[in-house]
């Protein structure tokens, strides 16, 4: 195993102090029990608090700012935070309107924000995100996981949220953009988590992982290695499928790093997933590329489409900061 890292025990607590250190202008870190906060509170805003297991970033803590999260609850590697991180950070900025937990449909995850949910003194609500299209159900989930729409969910919501809108509207509005969020993704590789010191799963040098999840899960199906364009056909196929968009549809398009891919070959995909929807009549409204949802090391990239309206349109072209994303400020 090659990482930058002093002693395995140690290697989240590190990354979490250089990561607040190097944003020491927008977040503030928790250390008992940890989570990462923003440094200036918007009174009478309901605040959004998100997490998972570490290893994603720059999700989740990486979104935390104006125009997307409150709060962010940063687990080990892989691994859930606890009920008593998300019932701290949602304390911690709760400021009267009450908190929108947005959790992926991870086993671990839902049942400690479910807990969380039931136990929290703050006024509060969860929106369940699903967007992963490659498989009905996983070792880590029961149904479909939640990938790179988690982004988007965070963002369009985070900045209804800075309008003034409820926690009934945010809500309704999180779970309304997850209906119409689908994503799949392709590995190359595996990755090494640092406690296991191994690569998470094996794979030929000449065989890709189909509809990957982010944790290594498996997809569909282990396949030769194939251009980028019959790659990304078959991704767009199951995200189409499922969507069915109408033929004059304006999208979203996020074209997603999972850590160990170059930005060129980024873009490369996005042009093949232009070219493709352009054949079939549908439109790309809004574009994002970059590695937003990753998964440590591992080589690969995932697309994500949302089909937008105005109301979406609006809040992606609202303002962020954040250590992350940020625009129109």
């Amino acid at each position: 195993m090659k990482k930058f890292i002093n002693h395995v025990d140690d290697f989240l607590a590190e990354s979490l102090a250089g990561f607040a250190a190097a944003h020491a202008d927008l977040v503030v870190l928790n250390n008992e029990p940890v989570f990462v906060r923003r440094k200036v509170l918007k009174p009478g805003k309901v605040a959004l608090v998100s997490g998972g297991g570490s290893g994603h970033e720059p999700l989740h803590s990486g979104f935390v700012g104006h125009g997307m999260l409150e709060a962010a609850c940063p687990g080990q590697i892989f691994t859930s935070p606890t009920p008593d991180q998300m019932m701290a950070a949602a304390m911690a900025v709760d400021t009267g309107p009450g908190v929108l937990f947005i959790v992926k449909n991870y086993s671990g995850d839902v049942m400690n924000f479910e807990m969380a949910s039931e136990m929290s003194e703050v006024q509060n609500a969860i929106v369940l995100i699903n967007d992963d299209v490659a498989v009905e159900d996983s070792s880590y989930t029961t149904g479909r996981r939640g990938v790179a729409g988690t982004v988007i969910v965070e963002k369009l919501v985070g900045s209804m949220a800075e309008s003034g809108a409820s926690l009934e509207q945010c809500k309704a509005f999180g779970d309304r953009i997850n209906k119409r969020t689908a994503s799949m993704g392709v590995a190359f590789t595996s990755c090494v988590v640092p406690a296991a010191g191994t690569r998470t799963f094996k794979i030929g040098d000449d065989e890709i992982e189909v509809g990957v999840g982010i944790h290594g899960e498996p997809g569909r199906r282990r396949a030769k290695m194939a251009p980028a364009d019959a790659i990304v056909a078959e991704l767009l196929s199951a995200i189409v499928d499922d969507l069915k968009p109408q033929a004059d549809a304006e999208l979203l398009v996020l074209v997603n790093g999972l850590g160990g891919t170059p930005l060129g070959e980024l873009y490369l995909l996005f042009n093949s997933t232009r070219a493709w929807l352009a054949q079939r009549g549908l439109n790309i409204g809004r574009a994002q590329v970059g590695a937003l949802t990753t998964s440590l090391e591992m080589a690969g990239a995932s697309i994500t489409l949302s089909v937008l309206d105005d109301e979406m349109k609006t809040h992606w072209d609202s303002p962020v900061h954040t250590p992350s994303l940020r625009w129109g400020m």
